[in-house]
């Protein structure tokens, strides 16, 4: 029962986090794009927020819990398709750390890239979803 549990809160967790992941550069988007002071400080503190009270914490939630399965399911760490999963989680990890070392140069206003950089951007979360979705149902090795 406490597995079950424990894989609940990792899934609320990584569903929590993938929501900060496809958000936040979406309001990359609007930012690049924004051209008053008002709109550019609005987004300023809307990226913050996110980052901080929702991205941070769900990501951290999902590396606990994430653990803990592996803990109570060490048999895995034998699977190729963790070994895998794992290494995307890894990059995903980074790619967090970039939108947060984006949003820095928003709100030093130091952003140098346009919209349609970040309208593609926005789409890497969605790969990562994928991949480690189908790495964790279908277990191809």
């Amino acid at each position: 029962m406490l597995y079950l549990w424990v894989k609940a809160l990792h899934i609320i967790a990584m569903v929590c986090w993938f929501a900060g992941l496809f958000y936040l550069p979406r309001l990359f988007v609007y930012h690049a794009s924004a051209d008053d002071a008002p709109s550019q400080e609005r987004f300023c503190v809307m990226e913050r927020k996110l980052y901080r009270g929702i991205m941070n914490p769900s990501m951290i939630a999902t590396l606990i819990f994430g653990g803990w399965l592996l803990y109570l399911s060490p048999a895995w760490l034998q699977q190729g398709w963790l070994h895998a999963k794992l290494l995307l989680v890894v990059l995903l990890i980074a790619y967090h750390h970039v939108c947060g070392a984006q949003l820095k140069r928003f709100a030093r206003g130091e952003n140098v890239r346009g919209h349609v950089f970040y309208r593609w951007f926005n789409e890497v979360p969605v790969l990562f979803l994928l991949a480690i979705v189908i790495l964790v149902v279908v277990k191809p090795f």
